[in-house]
């Protein structure tokens, strides 16, 4: 059963009201509560998560960990919105942002030293901020690398720097980086976690009491709150999480498999290949390869035709839901010109395989025609 939805925006109390009361309602919800605590123990965290109105918002409360004038070490291809973000707030002096290449460990590594040398900092206090933070998505969006986390993570530590990770492609039943030593795990909630495309939530866990309250206050004074039903509809979700990864990853695996074989498709890029560049390292610190894939069919052109021409797979920007969803990635301005014009990204979903398969065989057979 789910608990009731509560909307008040206040409650009852007398006396003083420390931060992290209940109180207000952009303190804190009821509703909000049994999603935090059950994806703290997904990711095998005892203090509750952080709810957010949406994952950017998550993802600019996290960012605010950075001490100004700091450093921000983050990969080239991650989540366009929090990169975008990044360069932004470095635009505007808040931090310096270096990207990197976060499948290269020794890279990344240099870039640490290279920004613990400039703050001269061992580490820095939680109010203050941290002078060197590490962003880490792995796989990434959309070229799908995998980092090698344990490996970072003792890196970063060892040059002062709090380690931040996105976890929504993998999440915690995949891979849980907190495990590995990570600081602060974030979350689009609107993907995998809720799972039906029907809500915009972020969040943020994190096992430092120091460092959550600093979250908390953070969303708090910025008002980037959840409203009580998005959180009912996620807690909901949440329960089918298992059952809806494990059936999208098989169907992901099988459907990698063929498109590497097919004569239209340029490359494919997904960790359950064996043949992929993050295979070792995704078999290492993963318990499964996710539902991601990207093919890289060319031209531009051939690649709208495709998405065009599909009928069962809906043609539509996220990811994570029970429906199957297909995008050229570049149709994006801001996503990095790293990124093949001709890439697709393939969230796949929970319907038959062969229902799958023969949509996007016939739309890869017939679209490149019409070019």
């Amino acid at each position: 059963m789910n608990l009731p939805i509560t909307v008040s925006s206040t409650f009852v109390g007398v006396g003083e009201l420390a931060d992290g009361g209940r109180g207000y309602g952009r303190f804190s919800n009821p509703t909000w509560d049994p999603f935090e605590e059950a994806l703290a123990r997904l990711e095998g965290c005892e203090l509750p998560g952080l709810l957010y109105g949406s994952g950017l918002a998550a993802i600019a409360s996290a960012l605010e960990l950075t001490a100004p004038g700091g450093t921000v070490i983050m990969p080239a291809h991650t989540y366009q919105g929090a990169l975008v973000g990044a360069e932004e707030a470095a635009a505007k002096g808040r931090f310096d942002l270096v990207t990197v290449d976060i499948a290269d460990t020794e890279a990344v590594l240099a870039a640490l030293a290279a920004a613990k040398a400039k703050t001269g900092v061992e580490r820095a206090g939680i109010l203050g901020g941290h002078p060197v933070v590490l962003w880490v998505e792995s796989p990434t969006n959309p070229m799908l690398e995998v980092a090698d986390l344990p490996a970072l993570v003792a890196g970063a530590h060892a040059h002062g720097a709090l380690v931040i990770v996105d976890n929504t492609f993998a999440t915690p039943l995949l891979q849980r980086p907190l495990d590995m030593g990570a600081d602060v795990v974030v979350h689009s909630v609107t993907k995998y976690l809720a799972g039906h495309s029907d809500v915009v939530l972020g969040a943020v866990v994190t096992g430092d009491p120091q460092v959550r309250a600093a979250l908390h206050h953070d969303r708090s004074i910025r008002g980037a709150i959840a409203g009580p039903f998005e959180a009912w509809l996620a807690l909901r979700g949440l329960r089918t999480l298992a059952l809806r990864m494990e059936r999208a990853c098989e169907n992901a695996q099988v459907l990698a498999e063929r498109l590497a074989g097919h004569p239209a498709v340029r490359a494919v890029r997904y960790p359950g290949l064996p043949g992929d560049a993050g295979h070792a390292r995704a078999r290492a610190q993963m318990s499964g390869f996710g539902a991601i894939i990207s093919i890289d069919l060319g031209p531009a052109g051939v690649a709208e035709a495709v998405v065009g021409a599909c009928r069962l797979w809906t043609p539509a920007t996220s990811l994570g839901g029970v429906e199957s969803l297909i995008e050229r990635r570049r149709r994006h301005t801001a996503e990095p010109a790293t990124v093949p014009e001709g890439l697709v990204r393939l969230s796949v979903g929970i319907e038959h395989v062969e229902d799958l398969w023969a949509d996007l065989e016939l739309a890869l057979r017939e679209a490149p025609h019409q070019h």
